[in-house]
């Protein structure tokens, strides 16, 4: 299976997008401050949309396997670590230190577009 190691990651991500989106509603409710409680969601959010998209570049690369398809996947998984990872840490234990991770982390994801971005404008038409 070609970029097998990148299905298992992105499979690994999803699956902690639904056990974090059960355990936000479930478990989370009533027991986080509002504010907490959206930090928690807005990472489960962050992470579901990346490790979606993820999964897309992961099928075009399989396609048509281009220069920087790798880096941005690199950069939407280290993105999704510090700024997911970061706003469930802080929602969980309101380690504030935690807070300048997660301005990181989205860099890190925006990086990762602007990539995707560099990826499309460097494909060669077909025509």
């Amino acid at each position: 299976m070609h970029n097998r190691r990148g299905w298992i990651l992105v499979a690994l991500s999803g699956f902690v997008v639904v056990v974090a989106g059960a355990f936000g509603t479930h478990a989370l409710d009533g027991r986080l401050a509002p504010r907490l409680l959206g930090a928690f969601e807005t990472g489960v959010r962050y992470q579901a949309w990346h490790t979606l998209a993820a999964m897309a570049v992961l099928i075009w690369r399989g396609q048509q396997p281009l220069k920087g398809q790798r880096a941005v996947l690199w950069l939407w998984g280290l993105g999704m670590i510090a700024f997911s990872g970061s706003l469930y840490l802080l929602a969980l234990t309101g380690a504030h230190w935690l807070g300048p991770i997660t301005p990181f982390g989205g860099l890190l994801l925006m990086a990762g577009w602007l990539t995707l971005a560099w990826c499309g404008w460097r494909q060669q038409p077909a025509d």
